[in-house]
């Protein structure tokens, strides 16, 4: 499945679905690279494990200084499975281009950086005291369908598809592949232990941020599309 990009004349290149995607993969190789002992403690150093980041015992605003807090972003980069990593890139290229191309890079950038944050932060508080990491940037990505779905409710994006031995393109409504989204979420949650647990809060946070995230900022996306 690859996503149809329109060739419009652009001011300026596009580069941060990109380099969401390279350090992404990078980080996937590096990690599988590692022996497997090494690989486990570097998933629970840099993932955001809620233990590690809150204790349910003393108040929440607290513990908000915290410099481990840093994990709410490593953890965006960290991905167990090739499955798992490619799930993820996937609907980050489909809705990323187009998004960012809306957008433009550094607000796109901000927007997944950000609301990958938040989603894990909210992931954390949902499970304060448990000790399995929280990884992958499904929440930042969430956050990408939000936003993308709350600047264009009426979007089809145009796919090739391989049917076969041809390649066919389609234009598929936007909510049908955001629904295929949340499919693919249940299948990793069913998938196999080394997934662990699905952190629903995380992808619906994402998501709510995104919506937030455009609905503030439509009015200077409007302004350079514009222009």
């Amino acid at each position: 499945m690859f996503v149809h990009v329109d060739t419009r004349r652009r001011n300026r290149p596009q580069w941060a679905t990109v380099l969401l995607v390279v350090v992404c993969v990078t980080s996937f190789i590096a990690f599988a690279l590692m022996p497997g002992p090494q690989r486990v403690s570097m998933w629970l150093e840099w993932g955001t494990v809620p233990a590690d980041i809150f204790d349910a015992k003393l108040p929440i605003w607290a513990q908000l200084h915290d410099p481990a807090l840093l994990r709410l972003v490593t953890a965006l980069f960290i991905h167990l499975a090739w499955l798992h990593l490619l799930g993820n890139l996937l609907f980050l290229v489909i809705f990323g281009l187009p998004a960012e191309r809306a957008l433009g890079s550094m607000r796109f950038l901000v927007l997944f950086l950000v609301g990958g944050v938040i989603a894990n932060l909210v992931g954390a508080l949902s499970l304060a005291g448990v000790r399995s990491p929280i990884i992958g940037c499904s929440g930042a990505v969430s956050a990408i369908l939000g936003t993308y779905i709350a600047l264009f409710p009426r979007a089809r994006l145009g796919l090739v598809l391989p049917l076969g031995l041809y390649l066919e393109f389609v234009r598929i409504p936007a909510f049908l592949l955001i629904g295929i989204w949340v499919l693919l979420q249940l299948l990793f949650s069913y998938a196999g232990p080394s997934y662990g647990l699905v952190v629903w809060w995380t992808h619906i946070a994402g998501f709510l941020f995104g919506i937030v995230f455009a609905l503030y900022s439509r009015p200077a996306i409007v302004k350079r599309m514009r222009g």
